[in-house]
């Protein structure tokens, strides 16, 4: 290995680049630099994307590339516009799907648009990233008999990004209340609530402690989930609703207080999502290159050179929800050799499903489940972590006596994250903000929705959900 790197420091990589390269390009380098037949490029500084024989970028395409018209069309055609239809009913947003899907096979995308987003202003990203496969999709009526549904995410995203490449608002602003709103959290659930408060005429603030709008979807989506800045395309799109003001780069308890957004503002929304990561509790876990996923899709999403982006070559991702396969998919698409996914309890039991493991089978990733992480081994950075097999029955979860380890340069923990800075004047459920019917929370002027409230479920359309619902019930208290 040390003489494959010296011919490719010879071809002018770095060696940061390098290790974040697998060896297949490594390979590829030294065959280019063997062979006069091809034009051989230096780079002094490292390579870019584009100068990249083997293009990172390339790896981080849409998932689903987009219907064209054609495809839209034969694609619509399948829907049986169902009456009562069972995919309006497993939709969180009830979307009237048969419409929406009408709509578009008489060739009127921009109004199946419309139908879409009255019910979810966020209708664009949910077609990229919500897990159709187990909720709307797996409810049709044709998955259940042919075992193939209708193709409704891409069909829902043919609709709205046909609405919005024109750029055109299809929502009108009803005249100023002279009410004020305050959202905390720029994510799903806050732009849903402000935009349709908005909507009703109430002027709003969004605070949110990140420099960027769009929460989850800006920062916590797969790269290949939501391409070409979708995320922030998207946030630009619903302003346009007008009566909103953004507020960024402020933290709840640090930069603005609850109690002074209550003295400011008839009512408040909470929305910040989880702004903690669980701890693995490990013996090792202070070691250099253990880190949290979360961080670190936060960072790829915000990284515009991926090659750029240190990774291992041995990676072992933590978990088994969608945070971790995306992290170990990602790894893989960067170039990591061996990337394994290890969860302590049956793949039945990982909040992944099971389209989002075979995503992560069909890219390399290994899956490995029924271990626990024992501890972590190093000195001074990760080398290999250490793993007992557990067994999951009446008792609950146990481990074994048998143990394993695996080589590691790279850890990420995947296992959940946690509510910080909430203020002690609301009541807690379990570790999230305590609400009821609508998001109402223990205080009369605070509703929450998203993540940090007890309804949340990890899920942009509930989060979406959740507050456009809170928003109408802040409006009827508000004009009552």
């Amino acid at each position: 290995m040390a003489t494959r790197e010296k011919e490719s420091v010879n071809l002018g990589v770095s060696d940061r680049v390098i290790h974040n390269l697998s060896d297949s390009l490594i390979e590829f380098a030294s065959v280019m630099r063997k062979d006069k037949d091809l034009q051989i490029m230096f780079f002094p500084e490292g390579p870019s994307l584009e100068e990249l024989p083997y293009r990172v970028k390339d790896n981080f395409l849409d998932l689903h590339p987009p219907l064209d018209p054609h495809e839209a069309l034969v694609a619509a055609d399948r829907c049986y516009f169902c009456y009562e239809a069972p995919c309006v009913t497993s939709c969180p947003t009830d979307i009237d799907i048969p419409l929406f899907i009408r709509q578009i096979a008489t060739g009127t995308p921009e109004a199946s648009a419309k139908t879409i987003l009255a019910q979810n202003i966020l209708g664009g990203m949910c077609a990229r990233v919500c897990p159709t496969e187990t909720l709307c999709e797996e409810a049709c009526v044709r998955e259940i008999a042919e075992g193939k549904p209708v193709d409704i995410g891409r069909l829902q995203r043919f609709a709205t990004d046909t609405l919005m490449q024109t750029g055109e608002h299809p929502f009108v602003r009803q005249a100023e209340t002279g009410k004020t709103v305050a959202v905390v959290g720029a994510g799903p659930a806050g732009l849903a609530c402000a935009h349709r408060l908005a909507m009703h005429g109430h002027a709003v603030r969004i605070s949110d402690a990140n420099l960027k709008a769009g929460g989850l979807n800006e920062f916590g989506i797969a790269a290949y989930k939501s391409t070409n800045e979708f995320a922030a395309s998207e946030v630009d799109w619903l302003l346009k609703i007008g009566g909103i003001e953004l507020d960024l780069g402020k933290t709840l308890g640090k930069d603005i207080y609850l109690e002074g957004l209550l003295e400011d503002f008839d009512a408040v929304f909470l929305g910040m999502g989880l702004g903690g990561v669980n701890e693995l509790g490990l013996s090792g876990e202070e070691k250099d290159h253990v880190i949290d996923a979360v961080s670190f899709i936060h960072n790829l999403r915000q990284t515009k050179d991926l090659s750029t982006l240190p990774v291992g070559r041995h990676v072992v991702v933590i978990g088994g929800g969608m945070t971790a396969v995306d992290a170990a998919v990602q790894s893989k698409l960067l170039g990591a050799q061996n990337v394994h996914l290890v969860y302590r309890r049956g793949r039945e039991r990982m909040n992944a499903s099971k389209y989002e493991q075979d995503i992560a089978a069909s890219r390399g990733v290994n899956i490995i489940t029924n271990a626990e992480p024992t501890r972590i081994i190093g000195n001074g950075a990760v080398q290999e972590i250490e793993f007992s097999y557990t067994v999951d029955g009446l008792l609950g979860l146990q481990r074994t006596d048998d143990t394993f380890r695996l080589k590691a340069d790279q850890v990420f923990k995947a296992i959940g994250q946690s509510l910080t800075g909430v203020p002690s004047l609301l009541k807690i459920d379990g570790r999230k903000i305590a609400v009821s019917e609508n998001g109402k929370t223990s205080h009369a002027k605070i509703w929450a929705g998203g993540d940090c409230a007890s309804h949340g479920d990890d899920l942009t359309v509930t989060a979406v959900a959740q507050g456009r619902d809170a928003a109408e019930d802040i409006h009827r208290t508000l004009m009552a």
